[in-house]
């Protein structure tokens, strides 16, 4: 298996390979208690999270939160779950998966909308850096979708095609940014969307990491 001539996976972090769902709502409701808004649960939100995220915040209140509320949401939500993270881990099975498709003669890269200050020593903590051949969080205001990210990331990996490439993530916006390099993408339940949120994006929807790595293969076959 050549380097770029098996697909190249570029991954999602966030619930995705880092399980981070308890973290994730435990931030995102006490963002919303700013606003006096009731604690929702992980059901409710993976069926109204949405990008650009004020727009998800819509949903809870009825209206977009005002740039002043925003700010204050997002480093509430930002603070809380950089408090909280430590107690989150990998996917199970996701630190195989990474060595065997390294393994395999397979390129991968990881793209995050999480800060990239952040990103990359919580991804050398686990001890995965070295099976990325690219390791990118965002630069710049969160809250935003992926694709202008994506096409930046793609550009970086050289020789790596994009019609050669799948996009593994969590939620519709995964997808999105892997339309906007011409790319391919696996989305997977156990993040940020509930399957029916996924199947309404029109790609592969599977139910565990594993399954994901083989539809990827099976893409680009």
């Amino acid at each position: 298996m050549g380097k770029h001539e098996s697909a190249h996976i570029v991954w999602d972090w966030n619930g995705t390979l880092f399980h981070d769902n308890d973290a994730i709502i435990g931030a995102t409701n006490a963002a919303s208690a700013e606003l006096g808004l009731a604690p929702i649960t992980l059901e409710q939100y993976r069926a109204l999270y949405c990008v650009p995220v004020p727009k998800f915040y819509e949903r809870l209140m009825g209206r977009l939160p005002t740039g002043a509320e925003w700010e204050v949401m997002d480093e509430i939500f930002h603070r809380y779950y950089a408090e909280h993270r430590a107690l989150c881990g990998l996917t199970d099975g996701a630190a195989e998966l990474l060595a065997q498709w390294r393994s395999a003669g397979g390129s991968q890269s990881l793209l995050s909308m999480y800060v990239h200050d952040e990103l990359v020593p919580l991804v050398r903590g686990f001890g995965i850096e070295p099976h990325f051949i690219r390791v990118e969080g965002r630069v710049g205001p969160s809250g935003g979708s992926k694709a202008e990210h994506m096409v930046r990331h793609l550009r970086s990996l050289g020789e790596v095609r994009p019609g050669r490439t799948v996009v593994i993530g969590d939620a519709a916006d995964d997808a999105v940014a892997a339309r906007a390099v011409g790319a391919k993408a696996v989305l997977y339940t156990g993040g940020s969307h509930g399957r029916p949120s996924l199947e309404e994006v029109g790609v592969p929807v599977v139910d565990s990491l594993a399954e994901a790595v083989e539809e990827a293969q099976r893409l680009v076959a």
